[in-house]
């Protein structure tokens, strides 16, 4: 798993590539990435899955903003990001993840 962060010049964004690992992703045919930035719809967001079985997705966030997240597998299973900035209690008892667009 893994983030980057690129913060533009030229406007108030940062993009934001998200990474999940294919050991992590483990016979996944589909990963989303869900949360407050797609009002965590699970039909948006799909992840593109390289030749290595790491899926990966790149969003324009706004900065300035946290914003919490999960990796739905398979429209199944949710799995949260070991690269963070932190993370926060969501109300099914598990925890979410969040990005912070800070600059």
């Amino acid at each position: 798993m893994a983030i980057k962060k690129q913060f533009l010049k030229s406007k108030p964004v940062c993009k934001v590539s998200f990474k999940l690992n294919a050991k992590d992703a483990i016979g996944a045919k589909t990963v989303q990435i869900v949360g407050e930035f797609n009002n965590w719809d699970q039909s948006t967001t799909l992840m593109n899955e390289l030749k290595s079985g790491d899926f990966t997705q790149t969003l324009n966030l706004e900065q300035n903003k946290n914003y919490q997240f999960r990796y739905l597998i398979d429209g199944v299973k949710w799995s949260n990001e070991v690269e963070a900035d932190s993370k926060t209690g969501n109300e099914f008892d598990e925890f979410n993840d969040v990005i912070s667009t800070f600059n």
